[in-house]
C-alpha cells in the first residue's frame, strides 16, 4: 500500500514525466501496480521484495538499469524483452529454473553489458556460464566475473562448432593478381589466354563499359561467342584464400619452453573467382 500511496502522490503534484529513478526496495512487496506512467525511468531497484509477476514494467522502454535480485521470480517470459535499453540487469538469488527460457527473453536486450544470475536453480547447469556467454555475446560481466575471450572461444566451439572450425582454420584472404594466365604457384592449368575479337562497331572502354554495351544487345556482338565469355571472366575479381591448421602451429609460450614440437607448416591456397 506504501508504493501504491507514493505513485498516487507523484500523479498528483504532477512530476511524474520527469522521474528518472525509483527505490521501492526492500519493502516487502508482493506486487506492484503499473510504472507505465513513468516513461522517463531509467533506474529501478526492487530487491529485496517479494515480487512474482513483472507485469507492471510493460511500458517502461527507457530503463537502462533493473535491480530484480532477492525476489521470488520463477519465470520473466514476456516481461523484459521489450528493454532493449538496459545495460544492467540483477536476477540473482530468485527462483528462475530454465535456462533456454531466461536466456531467450534476454536475447533483444543489445545494449546488455552486466547480467548477474547465479543463485538460482538454472545456474547449476553444467553449461550454464558457457551458455549465456554464446547467446548474450553483449555481455560482458557475468555473475560478477568478468567474461573472457577464452570462454567466448570455448562457448563457440561448443554451440557451434562448425562456426569454430571455419573462424580458426581461415588465415586470411586477399586480391589475387585477376590475369587470366596462371598464377603462381598454382595448381590449376588453363590454356594461354587469347584475345577476344572484339565487333567493329564497338571500342574498347574498359571491362565495366563493355559489360554495360554486352547487355543492350539482344545477340552477342562477337564473331565467336567465346570471346563474350572470355570478356565476361576478365571482370570478374579473383580471390585467393589460404588457410592453415592452427593446432599444429606452436604459441609463443609454447615456443619459448619448447613444449611442442614445431611441425612443418602447410598452407592450403585456393583461387576462384
Amino acid at each position: 500500500w506504501k508504493i501504491k500511496i507514493f505513485i498516487k502522490l507523484v500523479s498528483t503534484i504532477n512530476v511524474k514525466k520527469f522521474v528518472t529513478l525509483l527505490f521501492p526496495s526492500t519493502r516487502g512487496l508482493r506486487s506492484i501496480p503499473s510504472l507505465s506512467q513513468f516513461r522517463r525511468l531509467r533506474y529501478l531497484w526492487i530487491n529485496n521484495n517479494k515480487i512474482q509477476d513483472l507485469t507492471f514494467l510493460i511500458k517502461n522502454y527507457n530503463l537502462t538499469e533493473l535491480y530484480l535480485n532477492d525476489n521470488e521470480l520463477t519465470d520473466i517470459s514476456g516481461a523484459l524483452k521489450h528493454l532493449c535499453s538496459l545495460q544492467i540487469l540483477f536476477l540473482h538469488n530468485n527462483e528462475l529454473k530454465k535456462l533456454g527460457k531466461t536466456v531467450k527473453e534476454l536475447k533483444g536486450m543489445i545494449s546488455l553489458q552486466t547480467l548477474n544470475l547465479f543463485q538460482n536453480p538454472l545456474a547449476y547447469d553444467p553449461d550454464y556460464r558457457l551458455y549465456v556467454i554464446y547467446f548474450l555475446p553483449s555481455v560482458q560481466l557475468l555473475d560478477r566475473k568478468l567474461v573472457t575471450q577464452r570462454e567466448r572461444e570455448s562457448a563457440l566451439h561448443l554451440y557451434n562448432p562448425k562456426r569454430a572450425w571455419v573462424m580458426q582454420s581461415i588465415a586470411f584472404g586477399k586480391r589475387a593478381d585477376p590475369s587470366l594466365g596462371t598464377a603462381a604457384g598454382s595448381s590449376r592449368h588453363t590454356q594461354p589466354a587469347r584475345r577476344p575479337i572484339m565487333p567493329s562497331d564497338l571500342k574498347w572502354f574498359g571491362n565495366v563499359q563493355v559489360m554495360d554495351l554486352l547487355c543492350s544487345f539482344r545477340r552477342v556482338p562477337f564473331e565467336d561467342p567465346e570471346d563474350a565469355v572470355l570478356v565476361r571472366a576478365t571482370a570478374r575479381s579473383l580471390m585467393e584464400f589460404s588457410s592453415v591448421d592452427w593446432n599444429k602451429v606452436a604459441t609463443c609460450q609454447e615456443r619459448r619452453l619448447k613444449n611442442k614440437a614445431e611441425e612443418p607448416l602447410e598452407k592450403l591456397t585456393v583461387q576462384f573467382r
